[in-house]
């Protein structure tokens, strides 16, 4: 009796040793957080979608561009201000742009192109939205990558 009564305070001691001594590991990922600070940052454009209704079938943008205009890199600074600047193949003219952004819980609003609602964000790939850009019912999805 003895044996039996000290196995099953030896597994009762292994099982909540076991049970209490596990830990939550943290996560090494940053926190991305919608904001102006975790958004600033350079941008280069990688996709380019457009869906002329919620059912239809999306339609890349990016392939009709022209190659000087794919390699644009937009600076998103912390103190409200962007710069664009025609990088890489250069367009003629070359087009450079500069101006203030702002963000207002998920929507971003610009004095020139960066306007919509962002989608997601991981600290690495913005993924914003318009709404009725060019008929009623129509979405744009643009994706940039932070360089």
């Amino acid at each position: 009796m003895k044996t039996i009564t000290m196995k099953w305070a030896l597994i009762a001691t292994v099982s909540s040793s076991m049970l209490f001594s596990c830990k939550k590991e943290k996560s090494n990922t940053p926190e991305c957080s919608i904001s102006i600070t975790n958004l600033s940052g350079s941008y280069k454009l990688t996709a380019l979608q457009y869906k002329s209704t919620v059912t239809a079938a999306p339609v890349d943008y990016l392939a009709s561009m022209d190659a000087c205009e794919k390699d644009d890199i937009i600076t998103l600074k912390s103190n409200g201000t962007y710069d664009y600047n025609d990088a890489g193949t250069v367009c003629t003219p070359k087009k450079t742009d500069h101006g203030t952004w702002k963000l207002n819980g998920s929507t971003l609003t610009s004095d020139g192109t960066l306007n919509g609602t962002i989608a997601s964000y991981d600290c690495k790939t913005l993924i914003y939205y318009v709404e009725n850009s060019i008929v009623a019912g129509d979405k744009l999805t643009f994706t940039m990558v932070k360089q």
